[in-house]
């Protein structure tokens, strides 16, 4: 946990836009908020898809904070699934190794990029005990149903699906009808070909153990492994409540990943709502195409990190964009960003400066605007252009717009 600063002033309240309405909503619903942000399957390094992710809700909670509330974060990460065993199969080596290595990796990472670690940071192995219970109470209630596994390890066992026809929401995180959920569930880790299911779009919530695989005890349902969307309905259950403020992560999450676990979450709860709000990061590209660990188009944090970067540019290049919008990585917005890194240094290394009550007001009000994080960096430049042309005679004005820096965007100078 780094240190924060405090800074004077008020802050505004927060809101942001909720994917599920389209609404400017509050961020908080109370003096206490809850945040989960779903993590990484560590199978590769942390590319800056990732990183924007990250600092999108790290901002979040930064920005709550300076607002007055206590923030309770809870992240997982699926360090069981389909991918990480394929890639641990492809590189010889044991699929527990390579989850270990990249998490150490990736927290690595988000501690350079001045990233305020979750309260609660838990992986779906440690947690399998917690999922069996709640599964076997969506199979009893009668939200979810077996599917034989004749591919199985042993005969006579089963899959369990849980039946999204069964609950009248299902569609309100993403709104996409039946074909464009479809158009994408197999390329996110849906199976809407497997014989046996009652319907295309129900998702996986035990798999049989298969050998060769990975399994756990699954009480009635015999051994196996989750599904994933299932580990993040139960970990925000068990260690936050629903609904939660705000669900978090990228928008190729909102089907079916948040679509589904919220389905889940519900039919375990009884509550009509997952969360008071989804907020998802746009995607960031390289070469035309979205940034991801399949395709191999990646920009590593690690890498800049071993090259030499400054961590802090790499935050002001995320920084530079909304989070809700994609954008194309080039290299130039990283020498743009160290450049006003530059700038930003020299301006408050002065003795004295502008007054910057008013800038600080001024990031603040543009963080709690659905975190408008590129017009909280124009008023710096503007406080930062004043110092350098005409200076200032406030002494403390350097001082307290680093600490705003460092407290509400993260960027340490």
């Amino acid at each position: 946990m780094p240190f924060i600063p405090q800074v004077p002033g008020s802050a505004p309240e927060v809101r942001v836009r909720d994917t599920a309405s389209g609404e400017l909503v509050p961020a908080a619903s109370g003096d206490d908020v809850t945040l989960y942000v779903c993590g990484i399957t560590p199978y590769d390094a942390t590319h800056l898809g990732h990183a924007a992710t990250y600092v999108t809700f790290d901002l979040l909670g930064r920005v709550l904070r300076d607002s007055g509330h206590t923030v309770r974060y809870v992240q997982n990460i699926t360090d069981i699934d389909d991918p990480l065993l394929e890639r641990a199969e492809r590189d010889g080596v044991d699929w527990r190794d390579l989850a270990t290595r990249e998490i150490a990796l990736f927290r690595e990472d988000m501690t350079a990029l001045a990233v305020i670690p979750p309260d609660e940071y838990l992986g779906a192995v440690e947690s399998i005990p917690t999922f069996v219970g709640p599964i076997e109470k969506l199979v009893a209630d009668g939200w979810a149903y077996a599917v034989a596994a004749p591919d199985a390890s042993r005969d006579g066992a089963l899959d369990y699906y849980f039946d999204v026809a069964k609950d009248p929401r299902f569609g309100s995180v993403s709104h996409l009808d039946e074909a464009g959920m479809l158009e994408v569930f197999e390329e996110r880790g849906g199976d809407p070909d497997r014989a046996g299911k009652r319907n295309r779009l129900d998702a996986l919530l035990w798999r049989a153990h298969r050998e060769g695989e990975p399994e756990w005890d699954g009480g009635s349902l015999g051994s196996g492994r989750p599904g994933w969307h299932i580990e993040c309905a139960c970990i925000a259950l068990d260690h936050l409540g629903v609904p939660v403020d705000v669900q978090g992560g990228g928008t190729d999450l909102i089907f079916p990943h948040h679509e589904m676990s919220a389905a889940h979450a519900r039919a375990l709860s009884g509550s009509t709502s997952f969360a008071g709000a989804f907020v998802h990061q746009g995607m960031v590209g390289l070469d035309g195409e979205k940034m991801s660990k399949s395709k191999g188009n990646l920009v590593l944090v690690s890498t800049l990190r071993r090259e030499g970067v400054d961590p802090m540019a790499i935050r002001l290049v995320l920084l530079a964009r909304h989070h809700s919008h994609d954008w194309i990585y080039q290299d130039d917005q990283l020498v743009e960003a160290q450049q006003r890194l530059d700038t930003w240094r020299k301006a408050l290394s002065g003795n004295g400066g502008p007054v910057a009550d008013q800038t600080v007001d001024d990031i603040r009000a543009a963080l709690a605007d659905d975190l408008d994080s590129p017009r909280a960096l124009d008023a710096v430049d503007r406080w930062a252009s004043q110092a350098l042309s005409r200076g200032g005679d406030d002494p403390g004005a350097p001082g307290v717009l680093g600490r705003a820096l460092d407290a509400l965007l993260g960027v340490r100078l």
